[in-house]
């Protein structure tokens, strides 16, 4: 899914990342961002941003928290059984 916010959606930075962190959320959330829902709690997305993921909450009103970031840790090639790496 998508996520697309108003430019003057305030986002409540709890865990004090930095601003750059914050400010990279709102540029994706703008620009309409690729989220996925949490299956257990309403209105709670994981948003992907390349090598950089964030999880935030949506509230009723619009406001949104950044509850956590994260890089995504760099992915391996594939290795068959010979122990070549697969293109």
């Amino acid at each position: 899914m998508t996520l697309l916010l108003d430019r003057g959606t305030e986002i409540d930075n709890a865990r004090k990342y930095s601003s750059e962190v914050v400010e990279k959320l709102r540029a994706l959330l703008q620009a309409g961002a690729p989220a996925d829902p949490d299956p257990h709690r309403k209105g709670f997305y994981d948003v992907k941003n390349g090598s950089r993921m964030f999880y935030i909450h949506v509230s009723p009103g619009g406001k949104v928290w950044l509850l956590a970031s994260w890089l995504k840790p760099p992915t391996s090639p594939a290795i068959d059984q010979a122990g070549f790496a697969r293109a």
